[in-house]
């Protein structure tokens, strides 16, 4: 009889080219698929929350997969670890009902962002945040972060060459908070994302903190649904998935 097991996955997106599965190159879910099939001798597909992009990196990235082993999860816990490299960790696997899917029963979805705002480039985390050394104005930044607040159209920030018919989403919570030694960290919940959303808003935002846009032009930007008057993405690495809510 198939059984559904849901993991929880943590994973540096550095040397990989996105979560979805590809043809010739390495990625999150080929590789766990690969390991799926080396303990089970099954071939299975296994389902993401989402899509994460090449580069970036999850902290609670949620996936299932169908199978008929006789594997308990905690024999998939300790044996899919052991067989994946170091920058794939499953860090929680459990037996759930045959309908869940974790993507479509996915309730809410928490990503960060993390910018050092530095004088100087770091050699250590360099690889998980945008380095930018002019001073960001960061009280104009959390007054334009505000108005995404809420149900709205975010097609302004929608990855350019996306076909979605709704481009709707309500943003639960979104926020800047400035720690120590110039880490800036955007933090956003949502029932769900556009490609490239998180990244459009935070290349956006920048602008507000560079002082070239303003946060009521940020405000139109959004209204305005046009990605053209939006700013450049922000780069991959300093993106993280960081929950995801059933």
């Amino acid at each position: 009889m198939l059984k559904n097991f849901k993991l929880t996955i943590e994973y540096d997106g550095n040397a990989y080219h996105g979560w979805q599965r590809q043809t010739n190159e390495r990625s999150i879910q080929g590789e766990i698929e690969k390991a799926i099939m080396t303990m089970t001798g099954e071939r299975t597909s296994l389902i993401g929350s989402g899509r994460t992009d090449a580069g970036v990196h999850a902290l609670g990235q949620v996936a299932n997969f169908h199978s008929d082993t006789n594997l308990a999860p905690s024999a998939f816990l300790k044996g899919l670890t052991s067989l994946l490299h170091k920058d794939i960790v499953i860090k929680a696997c459990s037996r759930v009902h045959r309908q869940f899917h974790a993507r479509y029963d996915a309730k809410s979805k928490t990503y960060s962002y993390r910018i050092l705002n530095l004088s100087q480039p770091a050699a250590v985390c360099r690889q998980y945040a945008w380095f930018i050394s002019k001073k960001l104005d960061t009280d104009a930044m959390k007054k334009a972060i505000a108005h995404i607040v809420g149900i709205h159209d975010f097609k302004a920030f929608e990855g350019t060459g996306s076909s979605r018919s709704n481009t709707t989403r309500n943003v639960m919570d979104a926020a800047l908070v400035c720690q120590e030694r110039g880490k800036l960290v955007f933090n956003f919940k949502a029932d769900g994302f556009l490609r490239y959303m998180v990244r459009n808003i935070v290349g956006t935002l920048v602008e507000v903190g560079r002082g070239k846009i303003t946060p009521n032009v940020f405000k139109h930007i959004l209204i305005g649904r046009d990605r053209n008057l939006a700013s450049a993405t922000a780069p991959p690495h300093g993106l993280f998935l960081m929950e995801v809510k059933y």
